[in-house]
């Protein structure tokens, strides 16, 4: 009977394959215009989609010229094939100026993940996009009408060689992390997102941010959570969520059935994290769930505090039970220093990380 179902499962499997050369483009999400990495000269980069046991490929070229590269599989455990996880000098060597390398590995988790470089802090130069793992056995895959992805990131106007040199460095004892220079949804601003009444969509969200979380809400309308970071959960509404970096959630919004206004969707940068905030910084960037394309956009409004779901409460689909009775515990200690050279670094257990040579 095993052997019978494993044949029909690998029968039924696919093999994805992405042919990615990786090069530096032109962009302006913002009022800004700067060099950004592209794949198959367009930015913003494709999603990588796949469905629960498929086998993926990714087939990279390095066009840059002048960086070395690597990609990362956001939140698959990669288990077996650790050596496909993209992170240069502890699952991989860099692909060099010029060079390639094959990913090859099955996706065994479902749910909404992401991926991006893993070379030198490089990913926010705009090598970072949305993979998604589809599941037909998705508890609540009768629930919704269409999937939509949205993503969320912080933006910086510098390339991060040079942003990265300053915040590792005498210059910087106190290890303040640079400040974005604008937010964006989609990889864009303004973003409108078209939808029709007494529809429920599912929304895959994405902060692929360097280091700003970021709260969202959609104005008018109800979010259900029904999944983090590749779990399913029980059905749990909010008005609004918090993303940290690298986080995601699976929401479900049904829209109303009258179309005569159009509703915001927020995104704000939690500006705690910074240590300085530009008086010319905007923190918030806009979309609109557009019902009428004839009707106007409406500014947000404003709002006097954050008031985001508290994703503690939030209980798996499964209800796996937590592990009990602990017979060996690690302690990791973390906290930040400075070394003879004046720099700022992380510690665990007053130990810093150096890189392989």
């Amino acid at each position: 009977m095993w052997t019978l179902f494993l044949l029909v499962s690998s029968a039924l499997a696919a093999t994805v394959t992405y042919d990615f050369n990786i090069s530096w483009v032109t962009a302006q999400p913002d009022s800004f215009r700067r060099p950004t990495i592209g794949i198959n000269g367009q930015w913003p980069i494709p999603h990588i989609t796949a469905t629960v046991g498929d086998r993926v490929i990714v087939n990279v070229n390095n066009q840059l010229g002048n960086q070395t590269t690597s990609l990362h599989f956001h939140g698959l455990y990669m288990n077996g094939t650790t050596h496909m996880d993209g992170p240069v000098g502890v699952s991989q060597c860099s692909i060099p100026i010029g060079g390639s390398f094959v990913y090859d590995f099955h996706v065994k988790q479902p749910g909404t993940y992401w991926y991006h470089s893993h070379d030198s802090g490089q990913y926010p130069d705009g090598l970072r996009g949305a993979l998604v793992v589809s599941d037909p056995d998705s508890p609540y895959k009768d629930q919704y009408d269409e999937e939509l992805i949205l993503t969320l990131s912080d933006w910086y106007h510098d390339q991060m060689p040079g942003l990265i040199r300053h915040f590792i460095s005498y210059a910087n004892p106190t290890g303040a992390e640079p400040v974005p220079d604008a937010a964006l949804m989609n990889d864009t601003q303004n973003l409108s997102i078209n939808v029709k009444p007494g529809k429920t969509y599912m929304f895959r969200i994405v902060n692929m941010a360097a280091f700003a979380a970021q709260y969202l809400w959609f104005e008018g309308h109800t979010m259900r959570i029904i999944e983090v970071d590749g779990v399913y959960t029980e059905t749990a509404e909010a008005k609004m969520i918090y993303l940290t970096p690298a986080q995601r959630y699976s929401v479900l919004i049904t829209t109303k059935n009258d179309t005569s206004a159009n509703f915001p969707i927020v995104g704000s940068m939690d500006q705690d994290l910074f240590d300085t905030v530009p008086e010319t910084l905007n923190p918030n960037v806009t979309g609109w769930l557009v019902y009428d394309l004839s009707a106007s956009l409406p500014s947000p409004a404003l709002i006097h505090s954050f008031e985001p779901f508290d994703d503690f409460t939030l209980i798996p689909y499964d209800r796996l039970p937590l592990l009990q009775d602990v017979t060996h515990t690690v302690q990791l200690d973390m906290k930040m220093g400075n070394l003879g050279d004046g720099a700022n670094y992380a510690f665990f257990n007053d130990r810093t990380y150096v890189r392989p040579k």
